[in-house]
Parts: structure tokens; C-alpha cells; sequence
């Protein structure tokens, strides 16, 4: 599903990712912790298509070109120019962030549908799955509400909706309860494992909630720019 050889990444000369190797099997829940700085969001934001690694070190630096590799569902992501990669993303991959990132001059249901219309999916079938999500997620008497109606949990509700629209075969999500109450935060934790075993989806978490990195089938630990299975 993921795999991930020899991920480097520098800032100037930071080096924040260093070597980084990975491997993800599809159905799979795998929470990524760390200190802060340990290079967590950074390795998600380049699996997630988002960023990309550094081809080579900085001057001075070991060259690092040779032997990179970043392929999702057999696709070589690094060879994707920006059109083909931005269009993968959309219809591949769902992302959920600590801040929900809504829009808000648009109601649930409109952020939820934004994705498949940026896919050219069609508007009335697009319409009729996003409500489906939002029923499945307890929001079908939340539709024509705008966030700055909903509450935190709800508003993340709403953005897991609109990472699920596309039906994408992974989910990315950056600290998603960072910004939740402790009731919300295991509603959603919960839901995460409940999407998985009903429609098979890979999801990537970074998190610094023990609870909900204990949970997933595997922990992977960073430490200064490395991982390891714990």
C-alpha cells in the first residue's frame, strides 16, 4: 500500500528527515509519535503527496539521490509531475487535521462535497453520498449548518466526511484530537477503527494522544528525523 526507501529531507541545513524507511499494508491503522520536532508531521505531509523529499543534501552533505522511493498502491509518486500527482491526491487520498480547515461561508454539506466536485463527480451524486456520510456520522440533522453553528467534534465530523468522499484508500490525519474534548476525542478515535473494518481504508496518524496511538496495529516511534516499530 505505502512504501516509503530512504526519505531525507532538509530545511537549509536541517536535516529533519534522515533515512527515513517504511512500509504500510493496506487495511492497516499505524500512529506515528514523537517529540515535538522529531520530524513526525514532515514524513506525513511527504507520504501524504503533500511535500516532497529532498533529491539530494545540501552542499557538504552525502548525497542522498540514489535509492528514494515513495509509492502509493504501486504508483511511483516521485515521477508524477504536479497535474497527475494533485489529481491522485484528490481521488486517492483523504487528509484530517488537528484544525478542521473548514470553510466557513459554506454549510456541511458543502464542504463535505468539495472534493468530488474538484474530481468533476457529478453534482447530484455527489449530493446524495454526502449526505450518506453525514448521516453515518450522526450529522444528517447538521447538513445546512455552517461551522461556526457546529461544535468542535461535530466540525471534525464534518471534515472526516470530507476526507471520506472520494472513498480514498488511505487516510493521513495530523494530530486529529489535538483540538477535542476528551468525549469527542474517543468518539472519533472509535470511528477511525469502525471506517476501517466497514470500508477497508489504510489511515496514517500522527498523534501525541498514548490512548490513540496504543490503539492502531502498530506504533511507529520517531526520534531525531528515525523510526522504529514499537
Amino acid at each position: 500500500m505505502i512504501q516509503v526507501k530512504n526519505i531525507h529531507k532538509y530545511y537549509d541545513q536541517l536535516h529533519v528527515l534522515k533515512g527515513v524507511d517504511l512500509h504500510i499494508q493496506k487495511g492497516e491503522i499505524v500512529s506515528i509519535v514523537g517529540a515535538s520536532g522529531a520530524g513526525k508531521t514532515t514524513l506525513l505531509q511527504i507520504i501524504g503527496t503533500l511535500d516532497k523529499p529532498s533529491p539530494s543534501a545540501p552542499e557538504g552533505r552525502v548525497n542522498t539521490e540514489n535509492g528514494i522511493e515513495l509509492k502509493i498502491n504501486g504508483q511511483d509518486i516521485l515521477t508524477m509531475n504536479d497535474k497527475t500527482l494533485s489529481k491522485f491526491r484528490n481521488l486517492n487520498l483523504g487528509f484530517i487535521f488537528q484544525f478542521h480547515q473548514l470553510l466557513p461561508e459554506f454549510t456541511a454539506l458543502e464542504n463535505v462535497c468539495i472534493p468530488a466536485y474538484i474530481a468533476n463527480k457529478s453534482r447530484n451524486e455527489t449530493e446524495i453520498e454526502a449526505k450518506k456520510l453525514l448521516e453515518y456520522l450522526g450529522l444528517s440533522h447538521r447538513i445546512n449548518h455552517k461551522p461556526n453553528e457546529l461544535s468542535g467534534g461535530e466540525q471534525q465530523r464534518v471534515a472526516v466526511a470530507r476526507a471520506l468522499i472520494n472513498k480514498p484508500a488511505i487516510i493521513f490525519a495530523d494530530e486529529p484530537s489535538g483540538n477535542l474534548d476528551t468525549h469527542s476525542a474517543e468518539n472519533l478515535h472509535q470511528l477511525f477503527f469502525k471506517l476501517r473494518d466497514e470500508f477497508g481504508q489504510t489511515f496514517v496518524i500522527v498523534t501525541h494522544n498514548e490512548e490513540l496511538a496504543n490503539m492502531a496495529d502498530r506504533k511507529l516511534v520517531m526520534v531525531d528525523g528515525q523510526i522504529s516499530d514499537q
